[in-house]
């Protein structure tokens, strides 16, 4: 059974327990034995005219199926490189993209930055072309009130390690980043270096990782305040086995056992 079957069957029995439709009733409304249902269902062998009759047994049609495979689908923890390679070749797709990983709405893109309504409409639809976004409502050249979009990303999603976007980043950004001097009203930097073992690191990278997922979510909870109450941040959070150049060439020659 291919995927998409695969997900075809599992919305539609999702929906059929969501009914409380069994197996055998759904087989009286359709005319066939039991045995046989559950034979298709469990290949997942249906021509179009056999799910339209599944959907008007549980009084749906092709466009709630199709929204329901949709929200099914599992969620992207990363792209490819392909894809990241679009992203950063467009400056405005870039912007937009970050900006919908802050679950900005098109309109909140349009009034903060300089891309009109029409190239926010654009690059939305470059996104979703790409797998980042699934876009609902109107699209076109304008963004109609209704237009909006679900993201397609996990939570734990992130940028390639040493890919387009995070090359990007130390290209474009990490000087400037660090060009502050941290002193600012809950600015922080620190630098802590030390020898643990790889299990506490691995813990420490767990409670990086839930560090940032907080930050996001806080992010979120906080878009219902007034705008004069909330601050651009950025919160950078990175974990290394390394050890500074300088510090290196000042260890001490590991003498061959004599």
């Amino acid at each position: 059974m291919s995927a998409n079957s695969q997900a075809l069957v599992h919305v539609l029995k999702a929906e059929l327990r969501r009914a409380g439709i069994t197996y055998g009733q759904l087989a009286r409304e359709l005319g066939l034995a039991e045995s046989s249902v559950k034979r298709i269902f469990a290949k997942g062998d249906m021509t179009l005219a056999r799910i339209d009759q599944v959907l008007a047994v549980l009084r749906l049609d092709f466009a709630d199926l199709a929204r329901q495979i949709a929200l099914a689908a599992p969620s992207r923890q990363q792209l490819s490189l392909e894809q990241e390679q679009a992203v950063v070749a467009d400056p405005k797709l870039l912007l937009t993209a970050l900006s919908v990983l802050s679950h900005w709405t098109p309109e909140q893109i349009a009034a903060t930055y300089a891309l009109s309504r029409p190239q926010v409409a654009a690059c939305l639809q470059a996104l979703d072309r790409l797998g980042v976004v699934e876009l609902r409502g109107q699209v076109g050249n304008r963004l109609g009130s209704r237009l909006g979009y679900r993201l397609k990303l996990d939570k734990t999603f992130r940028w390639r390690p040493g890919g387009p976007v995070m090359q990007y980043f130390r290209d474009k950004a990490m000087a400037d980043f660090f060009a502050g001097d941290f002193a600012g009203p809950a600015e922080l930097l620190m630098l802590v270096h030390g020898q643990v073992s790889a299990a506490a690191a691995e813990r420490f990278d767990d409670r990086l990782q839930r560090l940032a997922q907080d930050f996001a979510q806080q992010h979120l909870a906080d878009q219902g305040l007034p705008q004069h109450e909330r601050r651009p941040f950025t919160l950078l959070v990175a974990q290394r086995s390394w050890m500074f150049a300088g510090l290196r060439r000042q260890l001490r020659a590991t003498e061959p056992p004599g």
